[in-house]
């Protein structure tokens, strides 16, 4: 499924996205900085790479003018957790979600705009509460002035269908281009962010924020199974 749209902002921003679901994901989280490039800042991003095994992005073989925005995931809404009747315990959990993983890659030289390229793994979950095995999750991406407000936010739906006796599922959305122009070659891209959430209700994020959490169905017995090694 591919999702197209086109955000106008500003004079000086506008912020293009396209989505289309994928098959697979791997953690990563972008290098910061503010402003970059040239072979010693290259060699000491291989060598960080290398210490901290970090997977290859899906457009690191195209050089930068600079670092790529940081990518991440909003603690508050990385989470979506449904209570029967506001109950916050197994046995009255609906539907659950969590996002995984991110993988993501930049791109951009000389005053070009920065194009980014994301993948998010997302684990989904159908609690004793869920009612039938299809569910429309929402989850948002949002690109932001590093530590500062939102340029531009977009949503997205999520179906999912849970196959007989199964409890969860996963799946992977790819957002194949952020488009970010830039007013000058001096802006870099450790200037922005990329955001992704759940839309989640305020009881959710709070639920999240307390770093609240719970498997459902853990250390349970299931009839005709043992324990035993």
């Amino acid at each position: 499924m591919r999702r197209n749209f086109t955000l106008a902002l500003s004079a000086l921003m506008a912020v293009s996205i396209a989505a289309t679901t994928a098959t697979a994901a791997y953690a990563q989280r972008g290098p910061g900085g503010d402003q970059g490039g040239g072979d010693d800042q290259a060699a000491k991003k291989k060598k960080r790479d290398e210490e901290w095994n970090q997977p290859k992005a899906p457009l690191q073989q195209l050089r930068n003018a600079g670092p790529c925005p940081f990518v991440k995931v909003l603690y508050d809404a990385s989470r979506y957790v449904e209570f029967k009747d506001g109950k916050e315990s197994a046995s009255q959990a609906g539907f659950t979600g969590e996002i995984q993983s991110l993988a993501s890659g930049c791109a951009y030289k000389s005053d070009e705009p920065i194009k980014i390229r994301v993948e998010a793994l997302f684990q989904l979950g159908r609690g004793p509460q869920a009612e039938g095995d299809k569910h429309v999750y929402r989850y948002w991406v949002a690109v932001t002035e590093r530590n500062q407000a939102v340029i531009a936010k977009e949503y997205f739906d999520l179906p999912v269908t849970f196959p007989a006796g199964q409890d969860r599922v996963y799946a992977t959305e790819t957002i194949e281009q952020i488009t970010i122009p830039r007013a000058d070659a001096k802006v870099s891209g450790g200037n922005f962010e990329v955001l992704i959430g759940f839309d989640v209700t305020p009881e959710m994020a709070a639920f999240n924020r307390d770093g609240k959490r719970f498997r459902v169905q853990a250390g349970q017995v299931q009839p005709g199974t043992s324990t035993k090694q």
